[in-house]
């Protein structure tokens, strides 16, 4: 940004030097403001002539000549500002939460913009340096309030945090875009490839009326009738020429993934629809619940910032309190996190808990209730009666002082992973993000 300040006032500055050389002799000078002050008052007044128009100039993203496909590549490609790698394959996922209902009855609502490896595996948590909280700020920051405005409308959190869930899908994927780090933009301003993040996936959604291709084969939510996976990956496919992953939860649809390889860069290259990169549908053949939205929406909670925006999450070291998700760490990776069950989940959305002192420690619950150890195996539900009682050591979760955790194997996709304090083959800590 420095340098489109810079181009912005050069001839300004350049013409308050030679305005004293081109002077009368007649007129009395003391009586003139000097140089300096006309300066710094061109300098005061250049942020509000850069910002009058309410938009922040940034830099520019990289400019791709003849760019190739990604995941089409037989060699390595070393520029990866104008080449999606290693996550070639741009997933833009969507949800439909009934109950309680997240953005308008008839229409589904964003989850984000994944970069996969083309294979279906891919990276999470890229960058711990951008982890940034506070989104809206940021986009607020930039101008963009008519995006901000879309996704307070159709970006939505289904326990009402809509703000930690921006921070979740840019801290977990976003990162993870080759094509969006900083180094690529010319002339860079912070924070900067965030929007530009936010605003693609958005601009993607805006394509992919989910609800309109269903509804033209005659899908439409219902409490009676149900349908067969096929008739619904037909449905999708229809519109673009390729297939789609569908996900179900307790045998309802609840989430649609399109695929996308990409010519160029994410900011200004083309997305071409592309086959599932190996990612599964994980619906019934048969008797699939596509459930109208029913109850009452979350209570959305905002965050809200007239400051600068943060530009990390901080790393808390005490024992835990309020409200945040548990994120989980194994091999030295960030992985996913823990859910509402007290399950670990690596695809998903964190859940939220709340975090209460409780003698010399802190109880731990979620949506689904209390959280217990029992039986070795950590457990939030409704049916637990006596939360234990956790502590932290260095900033981690501890049971007994013992801040390992166990489980056979890392989950994928859809799969969860009970998390156990007996040893197993796996071994993961659980930190906090406070919300």
């Amino acid at each position: 940004m420095a340098d489109h300040v810079y181009n912005y006032v050069k001839p300004v500055f350049s013409s308050i030097a030679n305005w004293q050389n081109q002077i009368p002799d007649f007129v009395d000078m003391s009586s003139l403001p000097s140089f300096r002050q006309l300066s710094k008052a061109v300098s005061a007044a250049v942020p509000a002539a850069l910002f009058a128009s309410g938009v922040a100039r940034g830099g520019s993203p990289p400019s791709c000549s003849n760019p190739q496909l990604s995941c089409h590549n037989t060699t390595v490609v070393a520029d990866t500002c104008c080449f999606n790698a290693p996550g070639g394959q741009l997933l833009q996922t969507q949800f439909w939460d009934n109950n309680p209902p997240t953005g308008p009855s008839d229409h589904w609502t964003v989850h984000g913009l994944w970069p996969d490896h083309c294979d279906g595996s891919f990276d999470q948590y890229c960058d711990p340096n951008r982890q940034y909280t506070n989104i809206s700020s940021i986009i607020a920051a930039a101008g963009r309030t008519d995006l901000l405005d879309y996704m307070n409308t159709y970006w939505k959190d289904y326990q009402g945090n809509d703000e930690s869930f921006w921070e979740h899908e840019w801290g977990k994927h976003g990162t993870c875009i080759s094509t969006l780090k900083p180094s690529c933009y010319t002339g860079y301003a912070p924070q900067e490839e965030v929007v530009d993040y936010f605003q693609k996936t958005v601009d993607l959604f805006k394509t992919l009326d989910s609800y309109a291709f269903l509804s033209a084969a005659g899908i439409v939510p219902s409490t009676i009738k149900t349908y067969t996976s096929t008739e619904i990956l037909a449905a999708l496919a229809k519109p673009r020429g390729v297939q789609v992953s569908i996900q179900c939860k307790n045998g309802a649809l609840d989430e649609i993934w399109y695929f996308f390889d990409v010519r160029g860069s994410v900011q200004t290259g083309t997305f071409v629809p592309a086959e599932p990169d190996g990612s599964k549908s994980s619906c019934s053949a048969t008797g699939v619940k596509y459930l109208p939205k029913t109850g009452t929406p979350p209570s959305t909670t905002m965050t809200t910032s007239t400051g600068t925006p943060p530009t990390s999450t901080p790393t808390p070291g005490g024992p835990f309190s309020g409200k945040g998700t548990l994120p989980v760490t194994t091999g030295g990776t960030a992985n996913g996190c823990i859910i509402s069950g007290g399950t670990w989940y690596t695809t998903g959305t964190c859940a939220a808990f709340t975090a209460t002192a409780s003698g010399s420690g802190f109880t731990l619950t979620s949506s689904k209730g209390k959280c217990a150890v029992a039986n070795n195996v950590l457990t939030c539900a409704s049916t637990v009666t006596t939360a234990t009682v956790f502590s932290t050591v260095n900033g981690k979760l501890a049971y007994n002082g013992n801040t390992s955790f166990y489980t056979n194997s890392v989950p994928t996709g859809s799969t969860q992973a009970s998390v156990s304090v007996a040893q197993q083959a796996t071994t993961l800590t659980i930190g906090w993000t406070a919300s």
